[in-house]
């Protein structure tokens, strides 16, 4: 069975109403990103950090995946199928995608301020300062904010070094250290990079799709599985 490895990034999500960092409307408009994404904003004010998070989601919990996540998941009747987000919602495995692997964390999690290794699903849209591990912790977001480490990407790599085919949805290949996944996919692996941004590549083995998710990825699954 082939493997078909994908990454995905906030455009995906934005067609089903999650709202993106750097659209002109996006959240990055009401928030510095020194103020609520990073670590030395957290020290400095958990308070601003926590309401940042608790809003992003409430509005996960009101939105739903679109065509392009329910077209990745037809692949799997053909094809081994790993997607890799750069994405903290849980829309992938809501529409019934069954290997994804989050690089920036996950929304709807949070975890010890202590020990890393403690990550909880977190009940509800909310948390409060005051909601503790159980080692006596305050618990934060299971993000990786601006300057952290990207605990995941070593795996992201391999994985990627495996791809029978490659696809790139909704990202413009300008957030490190995730755009540099492409470099391991093998020399003459197809790729296939959809977002009406994208810039042209002159590859051979890379083609470009300018276009929006909900209407490119049913297209594209429509004609790998033929």
């Amino acid at each position: 069975m082939k493997k078909i490895v994908i990454l995905t990034g906030a455009g995906i999500s934005a067609e089903s109403g999650i709202r993106t960092f750097r659209d002109s409307d996006g959240l990055w408009e009401e928030y510095r990103i020194e103020d609520v994404a990073t670590y030395e904003a957290w020290c400095r004010n958990r308070e601003l950090v926590i309401e940042f998070y608790n809003k992003r989601r409430k509005q996960l919990l009101e939105v739903e995946p679109n065509a392009a996540h329910y077209a990745l998941v037809k692949l799997e009747e053909k094809y081994d199928v790993q997607i890799i987000t750069q994405n903290v919602d849980d829309l992938h495995e809501r529409a019934g995608s069954s290997k994804v692997l989050h690089l920036h964390g996950e929304l709807k999690k949070v975890r010890s301020t202590v020990d890393d290794s403690l990550i909880y699903e977190l009940k509800g849209w909310e948390l409060k300062i005051g909601d503790l591990c159980e080692k006596g912790s305050q618990l934060r977001p299971h993000i990786v904010w601006f300057g952290e480490m990207v605990p995941e990407m070593h795996n992201a790599s391999r994985i990627a070094e495996k791809a029978d085919i490659f696809i790139i949805i909704g990202t413009s290949l300008n957030v490190y250290p995730a755009a540099g996944l492409i470099n391991y996919v093998p020399p003459k692996t197809p790729v296939f990079i959809i977002d009406p941004n994208s810039k042209d590549v002159k590859r051979n083995n890379i083609t470009i799709i300018k276009e929006k998710a909900g209407t490119a990825v049913p297209l594209l699954v429509k004609q790998l599985m033929i």
